[in-house]
């Protein structure tokens, strides 16, 4: 395959090279069994995502020519081999982080973080840095002055945020997982937008992200996006070999579904927005199956209102002015506020209006903790919508649309992944549903802290039963 793949809207680079159409699983057992190299793989991978940039735009800093990983990795780790991509919001030595901002010169970080260590002694091999917008604020991955990430399934589409340029390169078959992040969905958003499977752990699963260690809510969580269920259990528990968090259970390698039935809540309705047609349908569609297997489901409702997402959008403004306040000495000395997207300013704006609030604010994010917890006194898990609609035209969402109106869109679109922020729950985004317009639809399931197995068993039995939609078939 010397070209992109176009076929029914769809952009794609799966062909017949060293990648196939294998998942991260696969391609570590064929390097192991030396059937290829990882430098094959890298070239591979790097040939597809090159392939990509000029229709989908995904990737930030390539590093193709001296990839990340495989040289100095543990070849008995798990995914040795497996080629990859960081999101740009981390450090990785030697390479930018430009964090999806124009106001500042990304210089080369001179150290990793703490969580890319982590990723790194999974055995994956790092091509490079995927796009995000502004500092991961956004619901969409577009920008003020640059051309945006599109989504593979339909190119006048988002592929969703934060993470977008991530979900991008797995869901075209660039590569099999890569690295994300999630704020307040932005693991969940991309994975529903793009078909993709998307865990955001249990706060404090992985080694803590580096902004999150200074946030009074640490709201921020990584993970990856995957194409099957399997690679996403693969991942957590390679990266449990390198740091287990004690106060939690261990996950260790969850291989397929669970013989426990488990309570279901089926929520439909987000207090901050009615949910549309279409995903609604998905939703049912998933409780039938679940219920067909034999769990327990019944509808219930979200012990959340309008006051919860006033507390978030005012945190979410506290992020913004945190950013602009700080960020000659936090992001580079190049940084200019004024040169901040017009997003940030807008929600650096309505922080500024109610910063008085703050107090309270912060004291009311601190018991969500408790009510969510309270959910699972009922239920054992909750399935809901990752998004009150389908992901919408390019432009809908971008940082150029006045700001009370994009405020306003956003809070009707992200209206159900923010929770699980802030109480620091664990959530699982799964393409159990297809739009009239073949764009996917993501499902939601959450479970109370520590319990990422009940979902990556739930996970496995929804695949196996049907298994999801392929973007080159």
């Amino acid at each position: 395959m010397r070209g992109v793949l176009v076929a029914h809207d769809r952009v794609h680079a799966f062909g017949d090279d060293a990648l196939g159409d294998h998942d991260a699983v696969a391609l570590a057992a064929l390097v192991r069994a030396g059937e290829v190299s990882p430098a094959e793989l890298a070239r591979a991978a790097a040939a597809r995502a090159e392939r990509l940039q000029a229709t989908l735009n995904p990737v930030a800093f390539p590093a193709h020519r001296e990839p990340w990983g495989a040289a100095g990795a543990d070849p008995a780790a798990p995914l040795f081999g497996v080629p990859t991509y960081l999101k740009d919001n981390v450090d990785l030595r030697g390479l930018p982080t430009g964090q999806g901002s124009a106001a500042f010169r990304p210089r080369p970080a001179g150290r990793n973080s703490g969580f890319t260590d982590q990723f790194l002694s999974t055995g994956v091999t790092v091509l490079g840095k995927t796009r995000l917008p502004e500092f991961g604020l956004n619901a969409s991955t577009e920008f003020a002055a640059a051309d945006p990430v599109r989504n593979p399934w339909n190119p006048e589409h988002s592929p969703g945020a934060s993470s977008g340029g991530a979900a991008v390169l797995v869901a075209t078959g660039a590569v099999p997982l890569a690295h994300a992040n999630d704020g307040g969905g932005s693991i969940r958003i991309p994975a529903a937008c793009c078909g993709l499977v998307g865990l955001k752990p249990t706060r404090g699963r992985l080694v803590a992200n580096d902004m999150s260690r200074k946030l009074p809510v640490d709201l921020i969580t990584d993970g990856v996006l995957t194409r099957s269920v399997r690679d996403s259990a693969a991942f957590f528990a390679a990266a449990e070999r390198y740091h287990r968090n004690p106060a939690l259970p261990p996950l260790g390698l969850v291989e397929g579904p669970g013989t426990r039935r488990v309570r279901i809540g089926l929520v439909l309705d987000s207090p901050l927005a009615v949910t549309d047609p279409q995903t609604r349908e998905a939703v049912r569609r998933t409780a039938l199956r679940l219920e067909s297997m034999g769990h327990q489901v019944s509808e219930t409702t979200l012990p959340f209102d309008a006051a919860f997402a006033d507390d978030f959008t005012l945190y979410w403004g506290y992020l913004a002015f945190l950013i602009a306040l700080t960020g000659r000495l936090t992001v580079d000395r190049s940084f200019r506020a004024d040169r901040l997207d017009g997003l940030t300013q807008g929600l650096r704006r309505t922080y500024l209006r109610g910063m008085l609030g703050t107090p309270g604010m912060l004291r009311r994010l601190a018991r969500v903790k408790d009510s969510y917890a309270g959910l699972f006194q009922a239920h054992d898990v909750i399935l809901s919508p990752v998004l009150a609609h389908v992901a919408p035209p390019i432009g809908h969402l971008n940082p150029n649309v006045p700001f009370e109106e994009l405020k306003d869109r956003l809070e009707r679109y992200v209206a159900f992944t923010p929770v699980n922020n802030i109480a620091g729950g664990p959530g699982i985004a799964l393409p159990t549903g297809a739009a009239a317009n073949d764009l996917p639809i993501g499902v939601h399931l959450s479970a109370a802290h520590g319990d990422e197995r009940t979902l990556l068993e739930l996970a496995f039995a929804l695949e196996a039963d049907q298994p999801w939609r392929r973007i080159q078939d």
